[in-house]
């Protein structure tokens, strides 16, 4: 059989769509170079949001209604996991799975023996590749429905096998491994080890064959000093971290049942910079949050000012069902959560071009991900990438005139700082 499978959501769904591939190759199933002549069509879906759910609904109808003869359509993820009846109302869907349903899926498309371990073969990829090294999250966040989606405790994957699966990546053409989690810094808290994620990098750098590891969803409060030396000491480690905060008010952050010491955070902070000065560090907002006062705005503005992040995304709050916050009295009128949101967007924008602009000097190595034959518009060649401060699909990308291939690491000089983007020249 041959199929096809359209991803929604993040990075970690993408690697969700990986494990489908691997168990559809392993039952002997091929990829589609095309929807039209895809036997089956597979959609992964995001339920995070209420975009996202939108987002995922629309995408299931398109996909039942375009149809071929013979071709069934096939729903799974998050929004399934949630909503199943709504996909089951869907005309022309031919079956529903929830989350971590690879198995189930390819018996659906008759597998003979699904493999049951992380398998040794992997899909084609690009120069950088995720590896999701847990799944679950045990979190008591009031706003967050993905406890209630994946379950309400962690699964870490034994470190053999994300060896084994970063070695494959590699092998594949990624020269950059990227760690992800519902909450990374929890890897091995089920096995007692609160340093478990300091020494899967420790192997992953030693066995893997990365170039780059770059970790992304880091807790507050669980930043360990062995995970900050492991990070400083490692030459394979991205000097990038996410920590998504949330907040920057305390009594914010108590409602939102997240972590509110914020001299706990500012302390993480300053030990991350002290142990790595050049350090890019990233996180994420919610404003609007139900009884977000304009005082505790003001804080979380102040907060974003001081910290300086080189890297920031704000969201604006939108209930999920069954989850605390969405029946807390206090709910913020859409017209307030969009000014506030517009207002911390100037402001997170304008810390990150002030960081970029201080970045014009430097000499760094640059990962090309661009493919061969780009050209500016009077012709001249041109290639675009990263450095080890802009991690993929959300930080701004390096442009520079010349031509490489993707993969293939670049010394390069930044010139020109473009606000989200920067410019370089490739150096000897």
């Amino acid at each position: 059989m041959r199929y096809q499978i359209v991803t929604l959501g993040c990075p970690k769904n993408t690697t969700d769509s990986d494990r489908i591939v691997r168990e559809l190759e392993h039952a002997g199933h091929r990829a589609s170079g095309d929807r039209q002549s895809a036997d089956l069509v597979i959609l992964n879906t995001c339920g995070f949001i209420d975009d996202a759910r939108d987002e995922s609904r629309q995408a299931a109808e398109l996909l039942a209604a375009e149809r071929l003869p013979g071709q069934q359509v096939v729903v799974t993820g998050c929004w399934s996991q949630i909503e199943r009846e709504q996909v089951i109302a869907i005309d022309g869907i031919g079956a529903t799975f929830g989350i971590e349903a690879w198995q189930e899926i390819a018996e659906h498309a008759g597998a003979v023996e699904a493999e049951r371990d992380i398998p040794e073969t992997s899909i084609g990829i690009g120069p950088s590749a995720y590896l999701k090294i847990s799944d679950g999250c045990a979190r008591p966040c009031t706003f967050c429905n993905i406890p209630a989606i994946k379950g309400r405790q962690f699964r870490s994957v034994e470190p053999d096998a994300l060896v084994r699966e970063a070695r494959d990546l590699v092998g594949r053409g990624a020269p950059e491994v990227v760690l992800v989690a519902q909450d990374s810094t929890a890897y091995g808290a089920e096995w007692g080890d609160a340093n478990g994620l300091a020494r899967l990098i420790e192997r992953l750098a030693a066995e893997s064959g990365a170039d780059w590891l770059r970790l992304m969803y880091a807790y507050p409060g669980f930043v360990t000093p062995s995970l900050v030396d492991v990070m400083a000491n490692t030459p394979q480690v991205c000097r990038y971290l996410d920590i998504p905060l949330q907040h920057g008010s305390p009594t914010v952050l108590r409602r939102m049942k997240r972590p509110h010491n914020m001299s706990m955070v500012r302390g993480t902070l300053d030990r991350l910079r002290q142990a790595m000065p050049d350090i890019a560090i990233r996180t994420t907002f919610i404003v609007g949050f139900p009884g977000e006062t304009e005082s505790e705005f003001q804080e979380l503005l102040q907060f974003a000012s001081d910290a300086e992040f080189d890297r920031a995304g704000a969201f604006v709050y939108s209930p999920q069902d069954g989850t605390p916050a969405a029946v807390m009295s206090e709910q913020i009128a859409e017209d307030a959560k969009q000014r506030r949101h517009e207002e911390l967007m100037m402001l997170l924008a304008d810390v990150s071009a002030r960081k970029n602009r201080r970045q014009v000097g430097r000499r760094m190595t640059m990962l090309v991900e661009s493919e061969p034959g780009q050209t500016t518009e009077d012709g001249e060649p041109i290639i675009a990438g990263r450095t080890y401060r802009e991690a993929a699909e959300v930080d701004g990308l390096v442009f520079a005139l010349g031509e490489a291939d993707p993969g293939e690491f670049r010394p390069i000089e930044i010139v020109e700082a473009m606000g989200h983007d920067l410019w370089a020249e490739l150096v000897d």
